[in-house]
C-alpha cells in the first residue's frame, strides 16, 4: 500500500488536522513524527470541536492505530489530560496508542528556561511549552526519555544530568531533582501501557501493506534548517525529517503539502506578505486566526507563490490542499506573491536580515462574491475561484489535489488537478 504525508507549506496552522482526519477514515496507521504539544490541530467530528495538540489526529478514528514517533517532545502531564479528554468524547486509545520509548520529555525545567528565554530580547515567539529546551537537551545529549519514565535510577540519574548543565540558566526558578522525580514517574506509571517501539511496529506495518498516514505538526516555514531562521521551531516539519523522526528509512509515496488560499504566521519573524491594513484585519476575522494553542492573533496576508513553489521543490510534494478558500469570498481583487523586488535568486535567502527586508510582488487576480461554503465539487466554485486556483497550480507547478470550504469534515473535496473552465 502506498504511504502518505500531510505537510504544512507556510508557517504552520494551514488546516492539516482537518484533512489529516478526512483521510484517516481509510488509514491503518497515524503517525506523528515530530514536535509536540506546540501543535493545535483542530477537528469538528460529529460537528464537535476538539483540538489536538500532541495525538495524532487518526485517534478519532476507532479502527485507526497511532504512534508517537521518536521524532516528538511529550510533556507527560499535558498528554495524559488530552487522552482523557479523547476518551471522555468516545474515543478509547486501548490498543490504538504507541508511544516511542525513545520520544523525548518535556519536564518542569524546560518549561521554565523557555519561559525565561521568551522574556528576554532574544525572543522567538514560541508557544512556551519547553518544546526547544527539550531538543536541545537532546542533542546535548543530558535529555529525558520516555524509557527513563519507567524506571527510578534511571529517571533520576536523566533529571541529575540536565540540571546539572542547565541550573546556571535558570537561577533560583530551577526545579529540583527531587520535586520534579516522583511526578515524572507517577506519569510513566500511567503511560506505560502505551510504550513501544514505535519503529519496529511501523516498519512492519509497512512490510504488510498496511495504510500508513504521516501527520506533520507547524509548517515548512519553520523547519529548524529550511525556515526562517532563528525565528523557527525546533524540528525538522519537511517531509525530509519523516525517516529520522520515525526512526526508519522509509520512502513517502504520495505527499501533499497543505496551504491556504491566503497566509498566516504566529510569532515572531519576517513575513513578506504581510497585510498591516484593514485587509489583513479582516481576514483575520473571517478566517477566525487566532492560534489553538496559544489564542494569539495570527499576523494575515497574501498567499507567498514564490515561496510555496520554492518549499514544494525542496519537499518534494505531490498534491497541493488548498483550504479557507471561502474565507477570499467577498474581498474584490486578490493579490497573490510571484517574487521580490530585487530578488533573482529561484530559493530564498538563508541570512534573515535579507529574507526581512523582501518586498513582494503581486499579481491581482479578479475575486468573487459567492459565499462558496456550500461547494462540495470543483466544478460548482465560481469561474474567478477556479482561475485563481488554476493560477496557484500553474505557477507552483504542483497539482491540485484537495480543496477545502470550511471546517467540516466534508467541506474538504478532492480533484484531480485545479478546476478548469
Amino acid at each position: 500500500m502506498p504511504t502518505t504525508a500531510i505537510l504544512g507549506l507556510q508557517w504552520g496552522d494551514e488546516g492539516k488536522g482537518k484533512l489529516v482526519d478526512s483521510l484517516c477514515a481509510d488509514m491503518d496507521l497515524c503517525v506523528r513524527f515530530q514536535g509536540g504539544g506546540n501543535a493545535g490541530h483542530t477537528v469538528y467530528p460529529e460537528g464537535k470541536k476538539i483540538v489536538l495538540h500532541h495525538l495524532p489526529t487518526g485517534v478519532l478514528h476507532k479502527g485507526c492505530v497511532n504512534l508517537m514517533a521518536q521524532g516528538m517532545v511529550i510533556d507527560p502531564a499535558r498528554l495524559l489530560d488530552e487522552i482523557a479528554e479523547v476518551e471522555a468524547r468516545g474515543y478509547p486509545l486501548k490498543g490504538r496508542l504507541q508511544i516511542s520509548d525513545r520520544a523525548a520529555v518535556t519536564t518542569p525545567m524546560h518549561l521554565s528556561l523557555d519561559g525565561l528565554r521568551e522574556a528576554g530580547a532574544d525572543k522567538v515567539g514560541t508557544t512556551k511549552r519547553g518544546i526547544g529546551p527539550t531538543y536541545a537537551d537532546r542533542y546535548d545529549r543530558i535529555g529525558v526519555r520516555v524509557a527513563d519514565l519507567l524506571d527510578a535510577k534511571a529517571l533520576r540519574d536523566a533529571l541529575s544530568r540536565a540540571i546539572a548543565v542547565r541550573a546556571c540558566q535558570m537561577g533560583d526558578s530551577a526545579p529540583t531533582v527531587d520535586s520534579m522525580l516522583k511526578p515524572l514517574l507517577e506519569q510513566g506509571r500511567k503511560l506505560a501501557p502505551y510504550v513501544a517501539d514505535t519503529a519496529l511496529i511501523l516498519a512492519e506495518g509497512i512490510q504488510e501493506g498496511r495504510r500508513v498516514l504521516f501527520e506533520g505538526a507547524q509548517g515548512a516555514m519553520l523547519d529548524v534548517i529550511q525556515g526562517t531562521y532563528p525565528f523557527v521551531t525546533s524540528s525538522h516539519t519537511l517531509a525530509g525529517g519523516i525517516p529520522a523522526g520515525c526512526g526508519l528509512y522509509l520512502t513517502v509515496d504520495d505527499i501533499i503539502g497543505v496551504t491556504k488560499a491566503y497566509c498566516t504566521r504566529v510569532g515572531e519573524g519576517p513575513f513578506p506578505t504581510e497585510l498591516l491594513d484593514k485587509s489583513g484585519e479582516e481576514l483575520r476575522q473571517k478566517g477566525g486566526e487566532f492560534g489553538a494553542t496559544t489564542g494569539r492573533p495570527r499576523r494575515c496576508g497574501w498567499i507567498d507563490l514564490f515561496a510555496l513553489r520554492y518549499i514544494c521543490r525542496i519537499s518534494g510534494v505531490t498534491r497541493l490542499a488548498i483550504t479557507k478558500l471561502d474565507v477570499l469570498s467577498g474581498f474584490g481583487d486578490l493579490k497573490v506573491g510571484v517574487g521580490y523586488e530585487g530578488w533573482n535568486e529561484p530559493g530564498l535567502p538563508a541570512d534573515i536580515a535579507r529574507f526581512s527586508a523582501l518586498k513582494p510582488v503581486y499579481k491581482t487576480l479578479p475575486g468573487w462574491k459567492d459565499n462558496i461554503s456550500q461547494v462540495r465539487a470543483a466544478g460548482e466554485l465560481p469561474k474567478t475561484a477556479r482561475a485563481y486556483l488554476r493560477f496557484v497550480e500553474e505557477f507552483v507547478g504542483v497539482p491540485i489535489g484537495i480543496i477545502s470550504v470550511g471546517p467540516e469534515r466534508e467541506a474538504a473535496f478532492f480533484t484531480s488537478g485545479a478546476p478548469r473552465g
